[in-house]
């Protein structure tokens, strides 16, 4: 299966998941992982965007689908036990 593929794959498993909680392990470089808890507020052709609300504020964070499929984000809806699945290339 090709990356584009594997992306489309991806994007449309996301829109089912439009407006649910969801939380996120994104590597940082440097042996840094941060972690957030949002909602999936929408998706466009090349990234995703997660409506994150902290102790302090609320901001959005954007992330690309090549992301999710090398490992650097892994995301956990609400209600599942396992994170996304990256095996969509």
């Amino acid at each position: 299966m090709s990356t584009k593929q594997g992306i489309a794959d991806l994007k449309a498993d996301l829109n089912t998941h439009l407006g649910q909680g969801v939380s996120l392990k994104a590597n940082s470089g440097r042996k840094k992982i941060v972690e957030h808890t949002g909602v999936l507020e929408s998706t466009y052709p090349n990234l995703f965007v997660v409506n994150v609300t902290d102790a302090t504020a609320s901001r959005k964070l954007s992330f690309s689908y090549v992301d999710v499929l090398t490992g650097n984000v892994v995301l956990t809806f609400e209600g599942q036990e396992q994170p996304l699945s990256v095996n969509h290339v």
